[in-house]
């Protein structure tokens, strides 16, 4: 009877162990580097210091804007601006926030989003004013700490307006009948086929007062006591003002540049620094994340809202 012959195991070759062993390291090595990473961006105020957050609001205010497209770079609307604003309350890197206004105002409802987003910042905000911050403008920046602007800035403009753009007398001229049939005497009001009555201009003048007295009541409580109430209630009639007239008044606070402005959030946020080159700055990306190459959506968008009749405005 033949012996039964011994069972041959399979070793591992050397190679098949190299690659396994190589693969563990790898792995290893890439778990690793994603928790360096969170570790290192937690830590990156500590050891870089913290930065100035730049927002650039160098538009009119819009709700919807125009989004990006191949003819143009895109105007965002308040819904991006808030949104980004919003965001810079998250961010442990950014110790003050300089908003730079170059706008003439615009649309109530639009200001309204920006300034509450502004005054919700939980971070230290400095205004400054490049050549206009006019009515809305000026709305949204009394959220900051403080306001620096240019000597010849074009600020204030105060007020709130709305335009109603009439035909009638052209239509008369030209012939031209519109008939409207409607459930009430003031369902067409503000129609450009006819001129308005004096009971419509007056109920435009109440909203219009309201939306006023609303906006005086908000640069009031902001400014405080660096008013000057009897200068401020002489020229709150929707005149503009250079930088330096409204410095007299106390509706800003310093004139003074962009460096000006810079070095006073830092200041503020108690980030050190030995020139205002030294000063990190974090740019504020507010650029809508929709539209294309053409974007026919936002020009069609933008083109409605140009010819979407009676808007109430601070500009």
């Amino acid at each position: 009877m033949e012996p039964t012959p011994p069972v041959r195991r399979h070793q591992e070759t050397p190679k098949r162990s190299i690659i396994l062993g190589t693969g563990l390291v790898l792995v290893l090595a890439f778990i690793a580097v994603i928790a360096l990473f969170f570790v290192f961006s937690a830590a990156t105020p500590m050891f870089v210091g913290k930065c100035v957050a730049v927002v650039n609001i160098d538009q009119e205010l819009t709700v919807d804007g125009v989004q990006p497209s191949l003819l143009n770079s895109g105007v965002p609307g308040s819904d991006d601006i808030s949104g980004s604003v919003d965001a810079l309350n998250k961010r442990d890197d950014v110790g003050a926030v300089l908003f730079i206004i170059n706008s003439p105002g615009g649309s109530i409802v639009a200001t309204h989003d920006i300034y509450d987003s502004v005054k919700n910042l939980n971070k230290t905000k400095v205004s400054y004013f490049r050549e206009m911050a006019a009515s809305g403008a000026y709305y949204v920046a009394t959220g900051t700490d403080y306001i620096v602007s240019e000597p010849d800035a074009l600020t204030g403009d105060i007020g709130a307006i709305t335009e109603v753009t009439q035909f009638g007398g052209l239509m008369d001229k030209l012939g031209v009948n519109v008939t409207t049939i409607k459930s009430g005497p003031y369902k067409d009001i503000g129609s450009p086929y006819r001129n308005m009555s004096d009971g419509e201009i007056s109920i435009f003048q109440s909203i219009v007062d309201e939306s006023y007295a609303e906006f005086h009541d908000v640069v009031v409580q902001n400014r405080g006591s660096r008013l000057n109430m009897a200068l401020f209630n002489n020229v709150s009639d929707g005149r503009i003002l250079s930088g330096r007239q409204a410095k007299r008044i106390g509706l800003v606070d310093a004139l003074g540049s962009k460096k000006d402005a810079l070095k006073k959030a830092a200041d503020l946020g108690g980030i050190e620094y030995s020139s205002p080159d030294d000063i990190r700055v974090c740019d504020v990306d507010l650029s809508s994340s929709q539209g294309g190459l053409l974007s026919a959506e936002g020009f069609m968008r933008s083109l409605q809202s140009a010819a979407s009749g009676i808007r109430l405005s601070y500009k």
